[in-house]
């Protein structure tokens, strides 16, 4: 079981021989965009790590405004070049230094509603200004599986080649930050990857998390998006890394989650069955959900190495030992698409 956070950022940026392999090959520098939200961190750490297994010399910079503070500095002892920029400062973003590879982690979600205009700007403007600024790179971009509509539970998820239907403003400016990857990839033959993420989770934010965090402290389950995908952040992170390999003009997208859909009730009744309490829901399961089908990502990269009952067994021990949460609800729960 993971005791603590020390032990925890361990795990997370501890790479694999694939994520060794990968960052072996890749020519050049990497830069980290967004390095300073939930998964930026180790993800910057886990290249760093991996360019140290392989024993070679890369430059890793974790590009941020920042305003978590100390984190600047945690990079910088852990080997990663800390860079603060606002990436819509045109001035700012000109004066970062030209990198090969580049994995592109903004953007804004929660808040949107009422300042719609600025989860555009982060969601849309600043994609189309890096790309352009950025056009002889290689991209890594991430997006969410928000994008897709809601969907049959029967169904499996939409796979790649299904349409898109976004559901609020957040998930068609998601759909629009894909856009400008993607117009930038035809414009200048721009190699990119598009990873459609759905959910990342650690011990410490996540749909397991927040469920766990509500048997426990015995408070209603919201049950009307029933079921969900996760993936562990460790296992999102390596395909991160090894997406650079598949980088290519016209973009390639793909889903990144597990390869179950999970239940939100058996779900917490199995935290109930940890934890000896019974689980309180609220509302009835609805036949649809947002979902997506990672078939395709699984057969690239091989399946997640955490199963899902890992998960539930790291996060229940982490709640019971009141473990720190980050107090940032995923709001899977929501179905209109207001965040």
């Amino acid at each position: 079981m993971i005791e603590s956070e020390e032990q925890l950022e361990e795990m997370l940026s501890r790479p694999s021989p694939a994520d060794v392999a990968a960052t072996a090959a890749l020519d050049g520098d990497l830069m980290l965009l967004g390095v300073g939200g939930k998964m930026g961190p180790s993800l910057a750490r886990l290249a760093r790590r991996a360019c140290d297994g392989a024993g070679i010399r890369k430059r890793i910079l974790g590009v941020s405004r920042f305003s978590t503070p100390g984190l600047a500095e945690e990079l910088e002892r852990a080997g990663i070049e800390p860079v603060s920029c606002d990436l819509l400062d045109r001035a700012a973003l000109l004066a970062l230094p030209d990198v090969p590879n580049i994995i592109f982690m903004t953007g804004r979600k929660f808040g949107s509603t009422g300042q719609e205009w600025l989860t555009w700007a982060m969601n849309t403007l600043a994609p189309a200004m890096v790309a352009e600024r950025f056009y002889h790179s290689r991209f890594v971009a991430f997006s969410s599986g928000n994008v897709y509509p809601l969907m049959p539970v029967g169904s499996g998820g939409p796979t790649e080649s299904d349409p898109t239907g976004p559901v609020g403003e957040y998930a068609q400016s998601a759909l629009g930050r894909e856009r400008m990857f993607e117009y930038f990839s035809e414009k200048h033959g721009t190699p990119v990857v598009i990873l459609r993420l759905n959910y990342a989770i650690d011990l410490r934010y996540g749909v397991l998390h927040d469920v766990a965090q509500k048997v426990f402290a015995r408070r209603p389950i919201d049950l009307a998006m029933g079921y969900a995908n996760v993936i562990w952040q460790r296992d999102a992170n390596s395909v991160a890394l090894r997406a650079f390999a598949h980088c290519q003009s016209p973009a390639l997208v793909l889903n990144l989650t597990g390869p179950e859909i999970i239940s939100i009730r058996r779900v917490a009744c199995r935290f109930g069955e940890i934890f000896g309490i019974e689980p309180v829901f609220c509302g009835t399961e609805a036949d649809t959900a947002l979902l997506s089908n990672a078939a395709l990502c699984h057969r690239m990269f091989g399946p997640p190495e955490a199963s899902l009952e890992q998960m539930i067994a790291w996060i229940a021990h982490w709640v019971k030992i009141g473990g720190r949460s980050l107090d940032k609800p995923t709001h899977y729960e929501q179905r209109d698409g207001r965040f």
